[in-house]
């Protein structure tokens, strides 16, 4: 199937690993020019390299910005003024009591998983609409909606990010401009990889026997029964990049493996 996006260009937020790097390589193996992103230019040059590897799209790049630091952002923007694509997946999470979020805590979770994609979207909206073509998605996760009870600060903003997406999306009618959310499961991302291994290490037990523990005691609503994969998540990111998922439009699209138990 082809997906109409060759020579899109693709902005994709948190892509040196997990399902940010699924993402920017499924979008490249597309034909899209593909910005990845990430914290550090180390970081980020190696996953350009293993992307161009990968799927021999050449026209792959790379910027490096932190998302908690707004001049970083604003260096970002100055070098991309423009995109067709804009996948808002930077993020970051901590399990901690509510008692001991602090007020610090708070505005950087806000700070890191909302306004990064509000600012960005607020640059890029406007020129997508211009062109009468433009796709903005956002990374939201199932904690949207099941707020986990060990990362409220989480949960909230995820939930933050539907509004913003919906609200956008508002904006599009009439228009070859689309604003969706995706919520993710729980993902075999880089980080819990090695926190299952080193609790495997800890508790004696194999990887596997700590997946279906986890699957079995905290999230026991999963239909998968085990943890989705990057590339899973990816697919349907790529597929709503595309110039034929026109019709969805200010939808909430769930990759999660049935663990939100309802139909709607």
């Amino acid at each position: 199937m082809d997906l109409k996006i060759k020579n899109k260009l693709a902005l994709v937020t948190g892509s040196t690993a997990g399902i940010g790097f699924a993402i920017a390589k499924s979008l490249a193996n597309e034909g899209a020019a593909v910005i990845v992103n990430g914290r550090t230019a180390e970081r980020v040059n190696q996953a350009v390299e293993k992307i161009k590897n990968e799927t021999g799209n050449t026209n792959i790049k790379g910027i490096a910005a932190d998302f908690a630091d707004k001049r970083q952002i604003e260096q970002l923007i100055s070098q991309l003024p423009e995109v067709d694509i804009l996948i808002n997946n930077v993020g970051i999470f901590e399990p901690k009591p509510f008692k001991d979020i602090t007020d610090e805590d708070w505005i950087k979770f806000f700070e890191v998983n909302v306004l990064s994609g509000i600012r960005l979207s607020r640059v890029y909206f406007d020129s997508m609409i211009k062109k009468n073509w433009g796709r903005i998605i956002f990374i939201s996760s199932e904690s949207a909606i099941q707020i986990p009870e060990e990362m409220i600060h989480y949960g909230m903003t995820k939930t933050a990010q539907v509004s913003v997406s919906r609200g956008l999306a508002e904006l599009t009618k009439g228009t070859g401009v689309t604003v969706n959310t995706v919520l993710p499961g729980p993902t075999l991302s880089e980080g819990v990889g090695g926190f299952l291994k080193d609790l495997a290490k800890v508790k004696g037990k194999t990887v596997e026997e700590i997946e279906k523990d986890f699957f079995r005691n905290t999230r026991a609503t999963s239909i998968l029964q085990r943890f989705i994969e990057p590339d899973e998540i990816a697919s349907l990111v790529t597929f709503l990049s595309s110039d034929l998922s026109i019709a969805t439009n200010g939808a909430l699209l769930r990759a999660d493996g049935g663990v939100v138990k309802s139909a709607f």
